[in-house]
């Protein structure tokens, strides 16, 4: 597993100072089926904006 999950962007509700994440979970999915042949084809559940 990653040690380290890096994130920029800044309005998410778990993002943090050195673009650190502080999720406790990453949840990413493919925008079509179970495969994506890039990070284009991919989108991340964890994202949730800041109040």
């Amino acid at each position: 597993m990653a040690k380290d999950v890096l994130c920029e962007v800044t309005n998410c509700n778990f993002w943090e100072s050195g673009n650190k994440c502080s999720a406790e979970e990453i949840r990413v999915v493919t925008r079509k089926g179970k495969k994506a042949r890039d990070s284009a084809e991919t989108d991340c559940k964890t994202f949730v904006p800041k109040v």
